[in-house]
């Protein structure tokens, strides 16, 4: 297929000679700390600044968007710089990689420790520890999706290597969405800056494949336009337009899950249980989705994982106060799921690079891409989703029945019409997608 003409085709396709248990952990370590910190970020904070400080939900939602959308669109610039970054010796990558640790660390902790009162000067705070926070966290996330990528390898590889980036990633969620509740805030910042200096001492032992100097020369003259590279690739936008409707419908649970815990359920208490088994589900069920891919495909594997979460997910409609013991099945279901929608997307995006020739050069415009629209999603589901449920009478605490129906419909209606609609374009476009 045609997609540029920035580098000539690199031999990716075979991967390093071996990629041991040691080796799985130094490299997926680092998305455990980056996990840990997004489940904070995106279902903790909006009821963090709504909830417990007082934030109005239409002011909060606005602010959440913007700062998502403004943020987002550094990352396809960032996935260009790191492209150019992997060109050089692994000492000066990690040394780029501690600095944007470093800022991550900081807007994090700076997030939920307001020195400030008043809603507006608390939604300045936010907007502005939010952004320093995702630089850092996107800086890291491109190159760790990157660096995964170049190790090449066909699908069954690159669905191991990222079963071991996401697989490490559900654990460092898993302990976010029980340790806030167990132990606090303060706990959880602390573990997740600790976590953080960690992975980036394992990810400096962990294989790592720089491009050829050839292809990229620090100083070499940009080629003009190279940011749009992805989208000139037909797959590209094919695959770019299902992972956007797929990640718009996990976004929207993912934002309003706390609101739905406490006022739909009243089950507070049960927030680490809910959670705590979705998650788990989730990384115990990555070895049977990579199994799975070596046998089935990628394709078809995806499209199930889709079925599956439909068919956990909807009964959520139906619950109430009292229904708890049913949500944990209806999160253990469709947390099975979410192991299909984090091995296999970025999987497909390898082959998808490395069949438009540009493997060993040019995986960091693609992620930066990648990260860009994954941003977007969260900032949609918040923008959209936290504003229409105050508009439809809703607001955090409340008992009034009909806005708890507005909660349930845009929680769990909506998403599953949305997953629906990315499994009809993931099959409308799966011969693009899947490796000859």
């Amino acid at each position: 297929m045609s997609g540029g003409t920035l580098a000539p085709r690199a031999s990716a396709s075979s991967g390093p000679a071996a990629f041991s248990l040691l080796d799985g952990l130094r490299y997926g370590a680092l998305g455990a700390p980056l996990a840990f910190a997004a489940l904070p970020l995106y279902v903790l904070l909006p009821n963090h600044y709504a909830a417990q400080l007082g934030v109005p939900l239409a002011s909060l939602g606005a602010v959440l968007l913007g700062a998502r959308a403004l943020d987002a669109v550094v990352d396809p610039w960032l996935g260009r710089v790191i492209d150019r970054g992997l060109a050089r010796p692994r000492a000066q990558v990690m040394a780029a990689a501690g600095a944007a640790a470093l800022l991550m660390a900081l807007g994090f902790a700076a997030l939920f420790f307001p020195p400030v009162r008043g809603s507006n000067a608390l939604l300045a705070w936010c907007a502005a520890a939010l952004l320093v926070t995702s630089l850092g966290y996107s800086a890291l996330g491109v190159l760790h999706q990157a660096w995964g990528a170049r190790l090449g390898g066909g699908d069954a590889a690159q669905a191991r290597i990222a079963g071991w980036r996401e697989g490490l990633s559900l654990a460092g969620v898993l302990a976010a969405s029980v340790l806030p509740a167990l132990a606090g805030i303060p706990v959880m910042v602390a573990v997740c800056i600790g976590g953080l200096a960690l992975a980036m001492v394992a990810l400096g032992g962990a294989p790592f494949r720089a491009a050829p100097p050839h292809l990229l020369r620090p100083g070499q003259p940009a080629e003009p336009r190279a940011w749009a590279l992805p989208w000139r690739v037909p797959a590209f936008r094919r695959l770019m337009a299902v992972f956007v409707l797929n990640g718009v419908a996990s976004a929207v649970p993912a934002t309003l899950v706390i609101f739905f815990i406490r006022d739909r359920l009243q089950a507070p208490a049960w927030e680490p249980l809910f959670l705590g088994s979705y998650f788990a589900a989730a990384a115990l069920s990555m070895p049977l989705w990579v199994r799975a891919v070596a046998r089935f495909g990628l394709v078809p594997c995806w499209l199930t994982g889709m079925g599956l979460a439909i068919a956990a997910f909807v009964w959520a409609t139906r619950l109430g106060a009292g229904d708890g013991a049913a949500f944990v099945a209806i999160c253990v279901g469709s947390g099975i799921a979410l192991g299909a929608d984090l091995a296999i997307p970025s999987a497909l995006l390898t082959g998808v690079i490395q069949r438009a020739g540009h493997a060993l050069g040019h995986e960091g415009h693609y992620f930066g891409w990648w990260t860009c629209a994954n941003k977007l999603n969260l900032a949609l589901a918040a923008g959209l989703a936290l504003p229409a449920l105050q508009a439809l009478g809703y607001a955090p605490g409340s008992r009034d029945a009909a806005a708890l129906t507005s909660l349930a419909l845009v929680y769990a209606a909506i998403p599953c019409l949305l997953k629906a609609g990315a499994a009809a374009l993931l099959w409308h476009h799966r011969h693009h997608l899947d490796r000859p």
